[in-house]
């Protein structure tokens, strides 16, 4: 099985391929495919549960989906994302939140939006022995302050500020750090400033690795972001499959013969 080390290792050497999933099939799917990272990702709330945010995620959910991933591999890290007010409010509560994660689910690193002001609860969290990996750039559970999900970075300031934030993580002891809807130099610069891996989704190509959302790179969902490459069409292939069986069950065509069982002797009617 892939551990902190393997993933610490790749850095400047080989990239690192991370895929979110949320549910037992799609681990193993993910899992056969050799990926290097899972992430149970709160994007579960969108995509899975059909929240308009991930803000209404909850730590019980978090554990029933993350529960069904690690069933689904063998060899990938898995990596669960801690929800909106799971952390950050309480450090009692922060750490215990942590802890059920890894205990209940069997993941190897729980994932935290936020620099500086996560910064104590990722050093407490790491003093439990937790791995964890750190979040920059449009952190989604910060939607509303940022006023909707937009690029972030593209002003110095900002910019500056987010690379003192990747330095602060790296000094706290992450173990890698998503960067998510930055600038291409940007992503590039915070990568060669820090001495861990970068894993970025839309942040173009010179980060450590890349993740993408399942549903999104398998094409399930119509409307993407511009960062996304849809690498299959199933939405289409799965309402075409629906349509068929429909017309078959109501034409009498399903199910045939080859699709019933047959009594080994003659069965009697009874009345």
């Amino acid at each position: 099985m892939i551990t902190v080390n393997d993933i610490l290792s790749k850095k400047g050497k080989e990239k690192i391929t991370m895929i979110t999933a949320y549910d037992y099939q799609t681990s193993k799917l993910a899992d056969e495919a050799e990926i290097d990272m899972i992430l149970v990702g709160d994007s579960l709330g969108m995509v899975v549960l059909g929240y308009e945010s991930t803000l209404p995620v909850t730590m019980d959910e978090m554990i029933h989906h993350a529960k069904a991933v690690n069933r689904g591999r063998k060899n990938s890290f898995l990596v669960v994302d801690m929800p909106y007010l799971s952390y950050n409010v309480d450090m009692k509560d922060s750490l215990y939140n942590a802890g059920r994660i890894i205990k209940e689910t069997g993941a190897n690193a729980v994932k935290l939006e936020g620099g500086k002001r996560t910064i104590e609860t990722i050093k407490r969290i790491i003093d439990l022995e937790i791995p964890v990996v750190g979040h920059l750039g449009l952190t989604p559970q910060s939607v509303n302050k940022m006023g909707g999900y937009k690029i972030q970075g593209k002003e110095k300031t900002a910019a500056e500020e987010m690379i003192e934030d990747a330095k602060e993580l790296e000094k706290a002891g992450v173990l890698a750090i998503v960067l998510e809807g930055v600038p291409e130099n940007l992503a590039k610069l915070i990568t060669k400033e820090v001495n861990i891996p970068t894993i970025g989704i839309g942040a173009g190509i010179y980060t450590d690795g890349q993740v993408l959302v399942i549903y999104d790179m398998l094409g399930y969902n119509e409307l993407v972001p511009k960062f996304v490459k849809k690498y299959a069409t199933l939405k289409e292939n799965s309402i075409a499959a629906i349509k068929k069986y429909i017309e078959d069950v109501k034409n009498g065509d399903f199910p045939s013969k080859e699709y019933i069982y047959k009594a080994q002797s003659k069965i009697e009617k009874i009345y």
